[in-house]
């Protein structure tokens, strides 16, 4: 086949790390579709948190503007304890992480941000081929009987032919147990309660109005056990993620339903707060999953196949970074194959991997390693610990300035910079 600039590239998963590749794709002037399982793009409700390096990828993608309209900006990240509430820390995040590091540290409805990455997607009048967009595709083989050409195959006999094949569907990846990659799935031993929690009723009790007054993050250490929570869509909702020891079924179930009552009950005796804030949560706005990470392997490339995200470094969410670690992957990937054409797809795809698994796997490692740092019980190494919080430099072993810093491209994004003189 000649060389073009434009050839073709079949991303399965419509994700937030998948729509990131198919737009940052598009922009380089490539043609892509994207294959999702679920019988409607969208994402499941949610917050999101996105850092700097995440923001600094997006606004490169020209989004700045619409992400505005959808984002909640906290201006504070506080840290408790357990017990009695009492505050490790409290850093100011807001403008000043903007002044330090050139982009924001934003807070989204996971639906929110994956429609502004869809709408993009399709925009007639964006810059690139617009995105094809495949649904109720679920992905049973791959056909590489053509190296050069590979074609993944749905269960209803679709067929997607491409020069690239990108597997970002996921820590379950079809695409990866397809193409023959080694099996690197990890339990964790825990599991996550995800809720949301009307901001109407957080902001009614007297008890609770304090986390509407001002937009900030939180996050409570106890023993075996950690929560997290922030205000979305312009606090409509109380996003809560409360992380604890896994039960009997949910390593071979992944997913449960579960209720305000027993996410409560998880923290019945912690500060009072806590409690009091869980259970006004609605049941059906209340879920149970399953922790698992994937085991640090470079290994994500399989001649024209390639993983992205989740499919390749899933992580714990320890360090709130898996899908802005997807992100960067997109944006590499996309930089990397918009500079070739076909002959030069194969060396384009090794310097990707060459440029991304180090780095994803040394988040994923600090991730991991969050687990027990989080986790401690009362004494000697949680006093160090929370001394180490009060610094502001970083968790474990990687540096927010580390993490938060710079650009994984080589082109600079002048629209990150514009940014930082924005007020």
């Amino acid at each position: 086949m000649a060389a073009s600039q434009s050839f073709e590239v079949v991303v399965v998963g419509g994700g937030l790390g998948g729509l990131c590749a198919a737009l940052s794709l598009r922009q380089r002037g490539l043609r892509v579709t994207v294959v999702e399982a679920a019988p409607q793009l969208g994402e499941i409700g949610a917050g999101i948190q996105t850092a700097p390096n995440a923001s600094r990828v997006l606004f490169g993608l020209g989004l700045r503007t619409r992400l505005e309209q959808v984002r909640c900006v906290p201006q504070d990240q506080v840290r408790r304890r357990w017990a009695d509430g009492s505050i490790i820390a409290q850093i100011p995040l807001g403008q000043r992480i903007v002044e330090q590091y050139g982009a924001p540290y934003w807070h989204y409805h996971r639906a929110d941000l994956h429609g502004v990455l869809m709408d993009a997607c399709l925009d007639p009048e964006g810059p690139g081929p617009i995105v094809r967009v495949a649904t109720d595709a679920r992905v049973i083989d791959l056909d590489r009987t053509q190296p050069e050409r590979p074609a993944v195959l749905t269960a209803d006999g679709r067929r997607f032919e491409g020069d690239v094949v990108i597997g970002a569907d996921g820590i379950r990846s079809a695409v990866r147990d397809l193409a023959g990659f080694d099996d690197t799935l990890v339990f964790s031993g825990e599991m996550a309660y995800r809720a949301l929690i009307p901001g109407d009723l957080v902001a009614q009790d007297p008890a609770t109005r304090f986390l509407v007054d001002r937009y900030h993050s939180t996050i409570w250490y106890g023993p075996d056990k950690h929560l997290v929570h922030y205000m979305i869509r312009g606090g409509q909702h109380l996003n809560v993620v409360a992380i604890v020891p896994a039960n009997d079924t949910i390593a071979r179930s992944w997913s449960e339903p579960a209720t305000a009552a027993e996410l409560a009950a998880q923290f019945g005796d912690w500060d009072d707060r806590v409690p009091t804030v869980l259970a006004k949560a609605k049941d059906e706005d209340v879920s149970l999953w399953a922790m698992y990470r994937r085991r640090r392997n470079p290994v994500w490339v399989d001649g024209r196949v390639a993983l992205l995200g989740d499919a390749c470094h899933a992580m714990l969410p320890y360090q709130a970074q898996g899908a802005s670690q997807a992100m960067e992957d997109a944006a590499v990937l996309a930089e990397e194959l918009g500079r070739v054409t076909r002959d030069g797809i194969d060396a384009a795809l090794v310097r990707y991997v060459d440029r991304r698994a180090k780095h994803a796997g040394m988040v994923q490692d600090a991730s991991l390693r969050n687990m027990s740092f989080y986790h401690l019980p009362d004494g000697p190494e949680q006093r160090e610990r929370d001394e180490k919080l009060r610094r502001f430099d970083g968790e474990s072993d990687v540096s927010y300035h580390w993490l938060w810093s710079g650009s994984p491209l080589t082109d600079p994004d002048t629209e990150s910079v514009h940014y930082q003189f924005a007020r």
